[in-house]
Parts: structure tokens; sequence; C-alpha cells
């Protein structure tokens, strides 16, 4: 039917589905868009960031960015915070999510208490865990000496590789809540009688994990890991509450450096720059993302 042929009802549904959708619409271009365009835009300036002006350099920025050591050197501790935290919240996650899917007596109050580190706030988690990481009254050290580990305090978030396994630590106990959620939730999915067959067959525990458990979790592990990744990768807060992207720049990750950039060197367009590289290289996450979940809806 074409646009004359439409009755006045019909158009006006049309209409209404257009003043419907278009706060969307409008929303979408303000957070997104916009930013991304801004983005693209200030990164071909030498922008001052004090007063947002500066001379047209085109791709110089960029040049610059690909041949400092500071730009891979950022990239490469990105890449180990994120696959570092990020293991360890499948191994704690799936770990704990199996631990409270058994049936214990305090399984309720458990799956509650699991859920404080992910709701608390990040600078409150991030001040208790410099007071334990403190080198002079830090539980951590006081534990560490009475052990016998070792003699003296150890500077857990001054010197490497102390600092960065530190911040890996905190952000796998900050995050693994997540994962422990959407795991719990796929166990109480499966069925028990695959379980049953398991056990006739003479499975013991791991054999049962392995070949029934872990199949089951393949798609759900799949797209937490995905979106952890993406999630991991552009953390900000809690690297530079904790170490600022210390000791030096061992610590500095990717959005740490367009902080830097942006605020404390005052060079507005190459933040832009290095803004616009690290959303290229997330864009790669997320359309690994939208083509799973695509799979999977379809």
């Amino acid at each position: 039917m074409t646009q004359q042929q439409k009755t006045p009802l019909e158009r006006q549904y049309g209409l209404l589905g257009v003043m419907l959708i278009a706060p969307t619409v409008l929303v979408f271009c303000a957070v997104i868009v916009y930013p991304l365009v801004s983005a693209i835009y200030l990164s071909l300036f030498s922008i001052y960031t004090p007063t947002l002006k500066g001379d047209w350099v085109g791709l110089d920025n960029y040049a610059e960015l690909l041949s400092g050591s500071e730009f891979w050197s950022s990239l490469w501790n990105n890449i180990i915070w994120t696959v570092g935290t990020l293991t360890l919240q499948i191994v704690f996650g799936v770990g704990m999510a199996l631990l409270l899917h058994q049936n214990l007596w305090f399984r309720s109050l458990a799956r509650s208490l699991i859920l404080f580190p992910y709701f608390v706030s990040t600078v409150v988690a991030v001040l208790v865990w410099r007071w334990l990481f403190n080198d002079l009254y830090g539980i951590l050290n006081h534990l560490v000496i009475f052990s016998g580990l070792s003699e003296m305090p150890l500077d857990w978030l001054g010197s490497m590789p102390n600092a960065m396994l530190s911040v890996i630590f905190v952000g796998a106990w900050k995050y693994f809540p997540f994962v422990v959620i959407a795991v719990l939730a796929r166990l109480q999915t499966i069925p028990e009688q695959l379980y049953e067959a398991a056990r006739i067959d003479g499975a013991g525990p791991i054999s049962r994990f392995i070949d029934v458990t872990l199949p089951q979790l393949r798609d759900v592990l799949v797209v937490i890991i995905m979106l952890r990744a993406i999630w991991d990768f552009k953390e900000f807060d809690l690297i530079y509450l904790l170490t600022g992207g210390g000791p030096v720049i061992s610590t500095q990750t990717l959005p740490l450096l367009v902080y830097k950039e942006a605020f404390a060197l005052n060079r507005m367009g190459m933040a832009s720059a290095y803004a616009v590289v690290m959303m290229a290289i997330m864009l790669v996450f997320m359309i690994a993302y939208i083509r799973r979940t695509g799979r999977a809806d379809s």
C-alpha cells in the first residue's frame, strides 16, 4: 500500500510510532553519535584542553601515537589487566556458582552476601583494599610477616609485579559476582536427568563437570567473557584510584593514558586520538558479541 493509499488512521499510527521512537533516537545521538563524531574531529587537531582551540594537524596525532612507546606499553598493560582479571573472574565465578548450587543450609544467605563486592561503590572498595595493602598497618603485610613468608612488609602497590597483580586481584574480587549470577542461573536450568545418566555410567564428579556441566555452560560463558572483556578493557576508576597507573606507567592502561593526555598534559587532540584507537579495538569485541548473540537468537 502506497503513502497515498494509507487511511488517516494508519497515518496517525505511523506518526505516533515516529513520536514514540524519537526520544530514543535523540538520546542515542546525544550520548553516542555526537561524542563519537566529536572525538574523531578533535583527533585531527592539536587542541589545548583549557581553551579547546588549536591547529589542524590531520593524521599527525595518529602517527605520533603509533610511533610512541607509551601507547604500546599502555596497550600491553591493558591486555595483561583484561586477561588476568577476566581469567580470575571466570575461575572464581564458576567455582562459587557450583558451590552455591549445592544444597547448603546457608545457601540463601551466601547468595545474598556474594553480591556485596559487585554492588559496593568502587571508591569504598578501593579505600578498603588500600588499607589492606598498606605497608605499615595493612593486615596483609601483618599476615605475611606473621606466617614467615617475608621478614619485611611488601610494597603491594608501589613496585612491580606486585602492583599489577594486586590490581588484577582487586578487579577480579570486585566483578566476579557478575559471573556467579549468570552461571548460577544457567546451572539451575540444567536437567538433573543428565547427571543421573552420567552417574549410572560411572562418571565421577570431575567427569560430570567436564562432560555435562561445561558443555551446558559454554554459551553463557562465551557471552560472559565477551561482555566482561569489553567492560574490563575500558576500566578506569578502579585502576586509577589504586595505583594511578604507577609505579611510573607500569599499570597505566589506555583509559588512564587518555585521561593523562587530556587533563594532565592538556592535549585534548592527542587524547581524542587515543580514545578513537581504543574505540576501534573495543569495536572488535562488540562485533564479536553482536554476532554471537545474533546466532544464539536464531
